[in-house]
């Protein structure tokens, strides 16, 4: 690999605009993997890409459509962001595991197996009982392994992650979450499933998120950097990076739409949120694109060399890109 330092960002879901596009270039971010679905159906998932295809032909000197790690390459190149898809939940396959293939074609890299709760595939943190990957959801694994479509259990229970891990023949990743040894939260991974990620070749991405974060809105940079030296120490260097989890401009409506979707007409508060759903204010260091220069900074000011910062920075997450994007 080229020594050149990538930017790369392995989740975003924000209120997408100009705007946003210009900070993603201000912020020299090489490439960014967005939610395109949350709880959507397949024909909800088509109508959400047809939007992303519009924002392609409105902004091509901004942003593109990447689907390999050459993409990356090319993006810091013509100076210009590729845009990765995925999906925070498996509803866009329905029950159909032949849509898989189709949704890999069509772009999505990435796809968490479960969405906070029990879903046909696997069991989601939330849930009390963690009964583990599913019959389907071995199925769906292996399809996945097949065409090089990404398995992330950001939102998943513990055995159902540790379950997954075993059952895939390729790598899977955590997009955005941190260590539960730093902050608790719901969410956060145990140093079990951090361990055995690293083990398996697998990603973490460090989110920006402020339930997830030491002291929420208020968690300093250098809190936030010693946190990831400290996972680094369990993990190694090669298997960590950065999954911000920016919901830049989006109303509290969309926690909403999030957490209940259409399986409840409750509220679902869940992350120790109590009585309030929306976006807690972001730390003062980390408000957008432009501030992945900040966490550079900082992982230089905690100790990391240069090349362990450019790793953490884009390097880990283009060299999995490389490898695992591709069918087999």
């Amino acid at each position: 690999m080229s020594e050149t330092s990538y930017r790369i960002d392995a989740l975003q879901y924000a209120n997408w605009s100009e705007k946003i596009f210009r900070q993603m270039r201000d912020g020299k971010v090489d490439a960014v993997h967005v939610t395109i679905s949350y709880h959507e159906n397949f024909r909800e998932t088509i109508a959400n890409i047809e939007q992303w295809n519009g924002h392609f032909e409105r902004y091509p000197d901004l942003i593109f459509q990447g689907k390999t790690g050459d993409d990356v390459r090319l993006a810091r190149e013509t100076n210009r962001t590729a845009i990765f898809y995925g999906f925070q939940n498996p509803s866009p396959m329905e029950d159909d595991i032949r849509l898989i293939e189709i949704l890999h074609t069509l772009g999505v890299r990435f796809m968490q197996l479960t969405y906070n709760n029990q879903s046909l595939l696997a069991t989601g943190c939330y849930e009390k009982n963690d009964t583990g990957i599913t019959r389907m959801g071995k199925e769906v694994i292996e399809e996945m392994n097949r065409v090089g479509l990404v398995v992330d259990m950001s939102h998943s229970a513990e055995r159902s992650t540790l379950e997954a891990m075993e059952l895939s023949s390729r790598p899977i990743v955590i997009t955005h979450a941190n260590p539960a040894f730093w902050e608790p939260a719901l969410r956060n991974k145990s140093d079990s499933v951090l361990k055995a990620l690293a083990q398996s070749k697998g990603m973490l991405g460090f989110s920006l998120y402020p339930h997830h974060l030491k002291g929420k809105g208020d968690c300093t940079l250098r809190s936030f950097c010693e946190m990831i030296a400290a996972a680094a120490d369990m993990m190694g260097i090669d298997h960590i990076g950065l999954g911000s989890d920016l919901c830049q401009d989006q109303p509290d409506s969309v926690v909403e739409w999030m957490r209940v979707g259409r399986w409840t007409k409750k509220i679902d508060y869940g992350e120790g949120s109590a009585k309030h759903a929306g976006f807690p204010p972001m730390p003062a260091w980390f408000n957008d694109n432009r501030d992945f220069g900040n966490i550079e900074q900082g992982l230089i000011d905690v100790g990391f060399k240069p090349e362990d910062t450019a790793k953490i920075m884009g390097n880990n997450w283009l060299r999995f890109f490389d490898e695992n994007f591709g069918t087999l």
